[in-house]
């Protein structure tokens, strides 16, 4: 086992990680950045374009900004987030221009467009600036545990270097938590990275998590691809296998009509016949990726029909995710940060987000206050502190099994686990149009699924990660289940066929925890 000593190790590699690596380094602190694949091409802003939430500081604008979801999101959003957001987007969008040298496009005024970025060359940028910055960076280093000193506080995290095949330990006086959400590897475009296991690792901890009932976000896609730019579907038509249009259905409000059809048994089909020259043009420019498998295929997708297909994002374009107790971006957990998709973002989004834009705000903005928020913990525990304390691991599912399944032929491996929950949360009918029956029965499956892997699996080396991936989804999907079962309306994006209004009753937060025992309660959002 090789071993590292440093004041802040940052767990992920994306947007979220990497400004969080940057803004601890800036503090003085030494940073060790663990990531699961290579930093710079991992994860889901790597693989795409992403818009940004950024508005300049003009009154009216920002007001407009900040109003302009807080009904989608069910009133659970916080202002004063939401203003402290904007203004940290726009003084890193800025940075990115003037310091990171980004090359933003111009308008038609030659004024810079500032509201978008491409993500190859947005991660490649962050990439480099970590490392000018004195980060060690570990790729292809997954974690698969927090270590915790006597007291409860995280004090680093071990993992397993897959390129190294050899396991790894990092002392750390302060952990930051930035491993993305959870889309239970649907297939979604830069998603196989996110398999929840920050959330896992924080629970062990002893950290909340908040919102994971606003999970169920199915991005649409061409059948066959995994490029879900939901918002270029504003522009469509869609059809059923007969041809007609498929009334109701539309990107935004009209999903579950896109849904019911696809239960049906039928195929759904769009065009994006409603974009103008100039609409058609702009998104060419703004996501290229989007139509590259279209050029390949000799598909022209303003005036030729498509099937599509909905893909579970998650947590991705959720808004659930690790409770944050301070505008540090701090957990419950003493030493303990999170960032990013890792973090809940209802501050910002109340119960409602989606791809880029706030995402991408709340990812340079959570990231670079966790980043700092630990490099202050970490130099408040004196020099050479890291080092020092004794620390044990934290982890347990997948891990360190608590007994045994019987015989070894009557064990579940890691993919049938997998394959197990996916059956769970990843149909239509169970997730996306949500019932609490269905809920019920499916939360009870996977309460045994977590039972049986709690008790016998355990993986090493590359098997570990393998393992710890499918404790953490298994966890992801009970935590989801129980705090929808516990929000009887329909808010925000966690909708409830059996109870379709919005109760003013339930105007709260739903904290959830919890690993052989998942809880919940209530918390109530800031004015």
């Amino acid at each position: 086992m090789s071993e590292h000593v440093t004041d802040v190790l940052v767990v992920g590699g994306g947007p979220a990680a990497t400004w969080a690596a940057l803004a601890a380094a800036r503090a003085g602190a030494s940073v060790v950045l663990a990531d699961k694949g290579h930093c710079g091409t991992s994860g889901a802003t790597a693989a795409g374009g992403t818009g940004v939430w950024y508005v300049p500081p003009e009154p009216a604008a920002r007001e407009a900004a900040m109003a302009s979801r807080e009904g989608l999101g069910g009133y659970l959003a916080d202002r004063r987030w939401m203003s402290r957001v904007l203004d940290e987007t726009y003084a890193r969008m800025n940075e990115l221009a003037t310091k990171g040298r980004y090359p933003f496009p111009a308008g038609p005024d030659g004024q810079p467009l500032r509201n978008g970025l491409q993500g190859p060359e947005y991660m490649r940028r962050m990439r480099i600036r970590i490392r000018r910055a004195g980060v060690r960076i570990l790729d292809h280093s997954p974690v698969t545990e927090l270590l915790t000193d006597a007291d409860g506080a995280v004090a680093g995290a071990a993992g397993y270097r897959r390129q190294a095949r050899e396991d790894y330990r990092v002392r750390a006086g302060a952990v930051v938590l930035a491993t993305g959400g959870c889309a239970f590897l649907s297939g979604a475009l830069g998603t196989n990275t996110n398999t929840g296991d920050g959330a896992l690792f924080a629970a062990e901890a002893g950290a909340e998590l908040s919102g994971m009932e606003f999970s169920n976000a199915y991005g649409i896609a061409p059948e066959g691809t995994s490029v879900t730019k939901t918002a270029f579907y504003a522009f469509a038509t869609f059809y059923g296998e007969d041809g007609e249009v498929l009334e109701g259905a539309a990107s935004q409000g009209g999903r579950s009509v896109i849904a019911r059809a696809l239960l049906a048994g039928g195929r759904v089909y769009a065009r994006l016949d409603r974009a103008d020259a100039t609409a058609r043009a702009a998104m060419r420019l703004a996501q290229p990726n989007f139509f590259l498998t279209f050029d390949r295929l000799g598909i022209d997708p303003f005036t030729d029909r498509f099937s599509v297909t909905l893909l579970a994002e998650g947590t991705v374009r959720g808004t659930g995710g690790i409770r944050i107790t301070g505008d540090d971006c701090a957990t419950a957990v003493p030493g303990l940060y999170a960032a990013g998709d890792a973090a809940t973002r209802e501050e910002i989004c109340g119960g409602f987000t989606g791809g880029g834009s706030h995402n991408a705000a709340w990812a340079m903005s959570s990231g670079s206050w966790a980043g700092a928020g630990a490099a202050r913990y970490s130099r408040s525990l004196g020099p050479g502190r890291a080092a020092s304390r004794p620390v044990t691991g934290a982890g347990g599912a997948g891990l360190r099994p608590t007994g045994s399944a019987g015989p070894v032929h009557g064990r579940r491996d890691s993919g049938e686990f997998v394959r197990l929950v996916q059956d769970e949360v990843l149909p239509y009918d169970k997730n996306y149009l949500r019932h609490g029956a269905v809920l019920t029965a499916s939360l009870g499956v996977l309460d045994e699924l977590w039972a049986q892997l709690r008790g016998s699996l355990r993986g090493e080396g590359a098997g570990l990660v393998k393992a710890r991936q499918a404790a953490a989804m298994t966890a992801h999907a009970r935590w989801m289940y129980a705090a929808a079962l516990a929000r009887t309306e329909s808010r925000g994006m966690a909708r409830r066929l059996d109870h379709p209004g919005q109760d003013p009753a339930q105007h709260h937060r739903i904290l959830t925890g919890g690993l052989d025992r998942v809880w919940t309660r209530t918390a109530v959002p800031a004015a």
